[in-house]
């Protein structure tokens, strides 16, 4: 297993990362163990999870997924292991702490608590902001829309002032930022500055062969601000695990089970541009997951990449691909077809 140390911390992860979304909706209690203690045993020492989780979200599932984690980790090597958790951006989800999602340093410091609680442990790695607090297009979104402007809700500078609190506190070790522009990473780091405070660490953004938006404006933002990626869905939702290939949608699948998951992958070149990678992989004698996941670990702004599985061979199959390494006739293949379809699912 390769390691990085993240820049601005003394935190040296592995560079694939467990990922747990679906631990308490498709995954049990035993399967989340299991799948952490297989990764594990292959020298993963970074978890991902949020306060939101499972997927999709719902008010009876919230939380559980950082309770599985939580009855897990009380057995392991606390200082062995990098853990990281989201709380909830504004709005979306109503039941989360009655509606009260904006966030506020107060709000912060009740969502770090309960993740605590839940996780079973006295400090988080990594607390990450699961969502911007202003408008923006995410999540598949591709358009600004001044309209949807709102007034209200603590600005920027009020949230660092909550992380930095939790800092100073020791209830967490450091931040980062998910499912943010260039602007906001810009507008975090000034105003820690201003303040005399921590920046964040990390950005975790969607990132994957259909998935370009960081490699622009946000791979010289990472560049300039001494920031790494966390890269999530590096398979596009499974989309380029090749089981979707030829327009089948295998029952139990997750767009099988969840019509309203991965709007971003559902876009109508999508299926073109997969058939080009696959192909390409088929031509270099690798499967579609080692091309996928081999290329997003090729970028020099990666710190980890997500991975997550609802089963334990994907889950092995998926470990093993995010440490294969692309030869550059490989990597030469990639960018013809990257020219071809640039960004075919943002």
């Amino acid at each position: 297993m390769e390691y990085r140390t993240l820049p601005g911390t003394g935190m040296k992860v592995s560079t694939v990362c467990l990922g747990s979304m679906t631990w308490g909706q498709q995954n049990s209690e035993a399967d989340a163990h299991a799948q952490l203690d297989y990764a594990l045993a292959q020298g993963i020492n970074f978890i991902d999870t949020a306060e939101m989780y499972p997927v999709p979200p719902n008010a009876q599932t919230q939380g559980r997924t950082e309770r599985f984690i939580g009855t897990w980790l009380v057995r392991q090597r606390r200082d062995h292991l990098y853990i990281a958790t989201k709380v909830a951006g504004p709005g979306r989800r109503d039941w989360i702490r009655g509606g009260r999602t904006d966030l506020t340093p107060e709000v912060i410091a009740e969502a770090v608590h309960t993740s605590l609680e839940r996780l079973q442990t006295d400090y988080i790695d990594l607390y990450q902001i699961h969502w911007p607090q202003r408008n923006v297009p995410m999540f598949g979104g591709t358009h600004f829309d001044p309209a949807k402007e709102r007034s209200g809700g603590p600005a920027i500078r009020e949230q660092v002032q909550g992380m930095a609190a939790m800092i100073a506190a020791g209830r967490i070790r450091h931040y980062g930022l998910s499912n943010e522009t260039a602007w906001g990473v810009c507008a975090f780091q000034r105003a820690a500055k201003e303040l005399g405070v921590p920046g964040p660490v990390t950005l975790q953004n969607s990132y994957s062969l259909l998935s370009r938006n960081v490699d622009n404006d946000l791979a010289e933002t990472l560049f300039r601000e001494n920031m790494s990626l966390l890269a999530y869905s590096p398979l596009a939702g499974g989309i380029l695990s090749g089981k979707y290939l030829g327009g089948v949608t295998p029952p139990q699948t997750r767009f099988a089970l969840f019509d309203s998951l991965g709007a971003r992958f559902r876009k109508p070149i999508v299926p073109e541009a997969v058939a080009a990678c696959a192909a390409l992989a088929e031509a270099r004698g690798i499967t579609l997951v080692q091309l996928a996941l081999g290329y997003v670990a090729s970028r020099w702004f990666l710190g980890a990449s997500i991975i997550g599985a609802t089963t334990m061979a994907q889950l092995q199959e998926d470990i093993a691909a995010a440490r294969f390494t692309l030869d550059a006739d490989t990597l030469k293949g990639v960018d013809e077809i990257l020219q071809r379809y640039p960004n075919p699912a943002p």
